[in-house]
């Protein structure tokens, strides 16, 4: 679950960055070309890396409104966890970690932004299994263009580390697996 908002949150803050040369424009995440990937320890023996297969949301960046102008809005289906073992994943979306059936999605809206066209913190609100809390993504543009099927794309990544207990994901698993790592790209068409 926590892998979830810090995916979200990762998106969120990629999404809100802009370059000086691009214009004001609302962006649709592109699903196919975005990514949340996470990793925790397991029991401080090994990691344990993942993804979260589906994503949508939007963002706007404005370079000229500077970075009151950058928002992005991210929601991750839960149970679209996957970390290439097919009994784990079933493990981790049960009531015991994530409990994918009572909190099917998680959030992240943004609240601002520090930085300039060359990266910077996102800051927003992070909604996972019920619980919401402001979280920072450090965030740097990847890059903008028009695409070969005539449309323009703009892509952004950044980084994250969440608490699990500060969302209640789940059991003692020990000291080395409180905290997790999240890495996001993410790619959007422009409307």
């Amino acid at each position: 679950m926590n892998a979830r908002v810090l995916g979200a949150l990762l998106t969120v803050a990629a999404l809100a960055f802009s370059g000086a040369a691009a214009r004001a424009a609302e962006y649709r995440i592109d699903p196919s070309h975005s990514v949340v990937q996470f990793k925790i320890s397991h029991l401080g023996f090994s990691w344990m890396v993942g993804v979260f297969d589906r994503i949508s949301g939007s963002f706007t960046f404005d370079p000229a409104a500077g970075p009151a102008g950058q928002k992005v809005s991210v929601e991750i289906e839960t149970a679209s966890i996957d970390t290439g073992h097919a009994e784990r994943d079933k493990h981790l979306r049960s009531p015991g970690f994530m409990n994918v059936r009572k909190f099917p999605r998680a959030s992240f809206v943004s609240t601002g932004y520090q930085g300039d066209a060359q990266g910077g913190t996102m800051t927003g609100n992070l909604t996972l299994m019920g619980v919401t809390r402001s979280v920072a993504i450090a965030v740097k543009k990847v890059g903008e263009g028009d695409d070969p099927w005539g449309g323009y794309r703009a892509g952004f990544e950044g980084t994250a580390t969440l608490n699990r207990r500060d969302f209640n994901a789940g059991r003692n698993l020990g000291p080395a697996s409180e905290s997790m790592e999240f890495f996001l790209s993410i790619e959007g068409v422009r409307n």
